[in-house]
């Protein structure tokens, strides 16, 4: 059984969800896209990751400015606005009668190619537009017990090739380190910076804690996490010391509690690393305090 970040309680409502692609919906088993799309060929695309909680979409605006930032980054000109994105949004959300515990994937590519090409020229339509909503609640079971990470030997990459930062749809790299991580028996994977410091982990941002503080990198080799930005804020609101900074897996084996951080998981501790445990081997209180006032962040976020 899955036992990582995304593992997700069962919902047989998922086979009956209607999917749009551009600007009309299809049954789940009718949803399909043309072999010649660029994010099909090259991985030529970008995305986002969003949940629908009582409602409310927590933290939508950062989620989609971000999604903007990527497309300028890699050069799709979105045909809407952020306005209309929304709505789109919740054109899907309402057909399939949702209303919490939802998550939603956003993807854009740059379009249909004339032939199999990586050239960008030789687009023949505008950008596709896929929005995937589905039934989705994090087991509260792994939000509790945890999960484990084993340091994968690929790296987050230099900023200059590939910027880890980008949300794109080439995650080759990061399906390869965790590919590593679960034939050593582990969850997922950790990731190491090109100078062999902690970066990140293949899907999530990683967070430790020592002595009451809670460190994390620096964040120029991990992707520029909402939740990891919302953790940050958390504590510098709360006075809980909180460092971004170079640290090395000497550091995080010693480790009093460890955990990640992502749209859909929220926070979810990390029990053992490289078979080694972390502090007692179960969620710490630190973490157990973080999950709470983040839960108490969205809450807010949706009064607002």
């Amino acid at each position: 059984m899955n036992t990582g970040t995304h593992n997700a309680i069962e919902d047989p409502r998922n086979e009956k969800v209607k999917i749009l692609i551009n600007d009309e919906l299809f049954e789940r088993k009718d949803a399909k896209i043309s072999v010649f799309d660029s994010g099909y060929l090259v991985g030529d695309g970008v995305w986002e990751g969003i949940r629908l909680h009582k409602g409310k979409y927590p933290f939508l605006d950062d989620h989609l400015s971000r999604l903007w930032q990527a497309s300028k980054v890699v050069g799709i000109d979105l045909p809407f606005d952020m306005v209309g994105l929304k709505k789109k949004i919740q054109q899907v959300v309402d057909v399939n009668e949702m209303e919490d515990d939802v998550h939603i994937r956003i993807m854009i590519t740059r379009g249909i190619k004339k032939t199999p090409s990586q050239d960008p020229r030789l687009t023949i339509s505008g950008p596709n537009l896929v929005i995937i909503a589905e039934h989705k609640k994090a087991s509260a079971e792994t939000m509790k017990n945890g999960i484990t990470l084993f340091t994968s030997t690929f790296r987050r990459g230099s900023p200059d090739y590939l910027d880890p930062r980008l949300n794109c749809h080439s995650k080759l790299h990061e399906v390869q380190a965790l590919m590593q991580a679960l034939e050593a028996g582990a969850d997922e994977a950790l990731m190491l910076d090109i100078h062999g410091f902690v970066a990140t982990c293949n899907a999530t941002n990683f967070f430790m804690v020592k002595n009451g503080e809670v460190w994390t990198s620096t964040g120029q080799y991990c992707m520029n996490g909402i939740t990891r930005g919302k953790v940050i804020h958390i504590c510098h609101e709360n006075n809980i010391p909180i460092h971004q900074k170079n640290f090395s897996l000497y550091d995080t084996y010693g480790a009093d509690e460890a955990f990640v951080t992502g749209t859909f998981g929220g926070l979810t501790p990390v029990i053992r690393i490289d078979g080694k445990q972390i502090g007692e081997g179960s969620r710490g209180e630190l973490t157990k305090s973080l999950q709470k006032l983040y839960h108490q962040l969205i809450e807010s976020e949706i009064e607002k």
